[in-house]
């Protein structure tokens, strides 16, 4: 039987987390280090973005049930796994019965290397040369030290959705994860080149919750695009939309 894709795909970046509120304030203040006290992988939800994740779990709630997530893909990041079991439990979606939650690695967040904690003033003083070089090669292409670049994220991200493809085929799928994931996502499924998912990236930041969507053309045995970014849930919930990059990046040459 030919695989196919799942008959919809659903991806969300996370709630506001506590490190998005910490990097705030240190670029604000024109600090060169952000003040978070866990592990990028273990920083949890901001209360707004608790308030954000019960929104998104409400959105889904008011679908009927055979419209709803079967499948929830998610990063092992705390901020990520919060958002899950929020979305879950406020979607009416029990584990095992209703969807089968899979926490994946694949889709955590890029990996920042030396640059980790820092703000842009941080990178220009400490790293000058890294961000001359991440001004020449531009960010698709361009390493950190110890991290990985957009090409690293797409190429394990290439494995993920010939995964989906495989096992959940026809199936409902949710992919919880983050800002780079969302946008890497993007340029998989809909074919696009360095030049075009980076024109998308420069639009601004995947808003915390946001949904990006497909459905699947049967005929085609392809996706075709149905929402993008979407906020409708937490505007409609009064919950405040906030889009933050998770972690800081050099200035745009």
């Amino acid at each position: 039987m030919k695989e196919h894709w799942p008959q919809t795909l659903w991806i969300a970046r996370h709630g506001q987390s506590a490190g998005n509120v910490a990097r705030d304030a240190a670029e604000a203040a024109g600090l060169p280090h952000i003040d978070v006290q866990w592990r990028d992988i273990d920083t949890p939800l901001s209360d707004l973005g608790v308030q954000q994740s019960i929104a998104l779990g409400r959105w889904f709630r008011d679908m009927p049930l055979e419209a709803r997530p079967q499948v929830i893909l998610c990063s092992p990041y705390v901020r990520a796994r919060e958002t899950a079991r929020l979305v879950m439990e406020h979607a009416g979606l029990q584990s095992g019965r209703d969807v089968r939650l899979r926490v994946d690695e694949r889709v955590r967040e890029k990996e920042f290397g030396v640059l980790d904690r820092l703000t842009k003033h941080g990178i220009q003083q400490q790293f000058p040369e890294l961000h001359e070089q991440r001004s020449h090669v531009g960010k698709f292409y361009f390493r950190p030290p110890g991290g990985e670049s957009w090409c690293d994220v797409i190429l394990r991200l290439r494995s993920l959705t010939e995964m989906m493809t495989r096992e959940h085929g026809g199936e409902r799928v949710l992919v919880v994860a983050h800002q780079v994931i969302v946008n890497c996502l993007r340029y998989l499924v809909d074919n696009l080149d360095e030049a075009q998912i980076l024109a998308i990236d420069a639009t601004g930041d995947v808003p915390n919750c946001g949904v990006t969507s497909w459905q699947l053309d049967a005929q085609r045995s392809a996706l075709l695009p149905a929402l993008v970014n979407f906020i409708a849930p937490l505007v409609e919930a009064g919950a405040p939309v906030t889009a933050a990059p998770d972690q800081p990046v050099a200035p745009k040459p």
